[in-house]
């Protein structure tokens, strides 16, 4: 009989890192390189976190996170940086909503092949969970959503547009520097222009985590081969982004995305010559520590890819 407690927990905390590469250019590293070369141990810790891997887990869970990595450091990172100097050009002219829309679909083409590349990992992972690290991500999970209510959901709703525009801005100011009072006015009008209701947010995330916790438990319940596995994480996947898509608030999500498209190229049209050229450069020091780091054997696939905030993690 084949053994069955072979590989880590942790199927939700990676399909997030993956996820999150997707979201690279809205929110970037100041210290690219020095990420890259511990993103190997900032995602044990951040596994570690959700399931609490046991002594016989570890070692092989660090050995796939850096084949992870590695693959994706030789295979991926040029992507980026054409990613990067498309925006460059982007930037040097007068995008569209159709642009950015286009540079969204490119990016949700890239994060289904590193989600679709890890399957074996994530079925091993899966297929090792034990009751207790079940109960723990279900702990993690409770806990990240109080933490979502406490900062997404505090006060009126003047106060949450406030927050929103807030952390909005942290992004424009990284990419442009400093803006002016005026434009500061002009870019809270747009971003207030969006539709809010965090409460939808919520349920989305929420809902996210139950699937994938039916999916574990199922996994444990039924002791599901590997191929098994692989297809019911393959088909979680594959709906997961189809829910992106044709989700139960269709409307709201339609409206919400059509207004951050509106809230970015407001600030692509106001922003001075100065701060365009602070883009500019800014985005070619990524593009440079991209090269470099591709150039270079034996590192780990970059942390910023796999462990910075991102949009989808107000949803999931």
């Amino acid at each position: 009989m084949e053994k069955f407690n072979m590989r880590p927990a942790g199927f939700r905390p990676l399909y997030r890192y993956l996820l999150i590469a997707a979201m690279l250019l809205l929110s970037a590293c100041s210290s690219l390189r020095l990420a890259y070369n511990h993103g190997d141990t900032l995602l044990y810790w951040w596994l570690d976190a959700y399931v609490d891997l046991d002594s016989d887990q570890k070692s092989w869970v660090k050995s796939d996170i850096d084949n992870l990595f590695n693959w994706h450091r030789k295979t991926q990172l040029h992507d980026y940086v054409q990613i990067l100097q498309n925006a460059q050009r982007q930037l040097q002219g007068n995008p569209t909503q159709a642009d950015l829309q286009a540079d969204l679909n490119d990016i949700k083409s890239r994060t289904e092949l590193l989600l679709f590349k890890a399957l074996p990992e994530l079925a091993d992972l899966a297929r090792s969970l034990k009751p207790e690290q079940i109960e723990q991500m279900q702990k993690k999970f409770a806990s990240n959503n109080d933490e979502f209510r406490k900062k997404n959901m505090k006060g009126d709703r003047d106060q949450q547009q406030q927050y929103r525009y807030k952390k909005s801005m942290e992004q424009f100011e990284l990419w442009f520097g400093s803006f002016s009072s005026e434009q500061e006015a002009t870019i809270r009008k747009a971003s207030d222009a969006r539709p809010l209701d965090n409460s939808i947010w919520l349920a989305e995330r929420q809902q996210r985590q139950k699937d994938v916790l039916d999916l574990v438990q199922k996994v444990q319940r039924e002791k599901l081969s590997k191929d098994a596995t692989m297809t019911q994480i393959h088909t979680l996947i594959r709906d997961g982004f189809e829910r992106m898509d044709h989700s139960d608030h269709q409307a709201f999500t339609d409206a919400y995305n059509d207004g951050t498209m509106q809230l970015i190229l407001t600030v692509i049209k106001i922003v001075t010559p100065e701060q365009k050229a602070h883009a500019q450069k800014r985005m070619q020091g990524w593009i440079d520590d991209f090269n470099s780091l591709a150039a270079q054997p034996g590192l780990p696939a970059p942390a910023s890819v796999y462990g910075i905030v991102a949009p989808v993690e107000s949803m999931t």
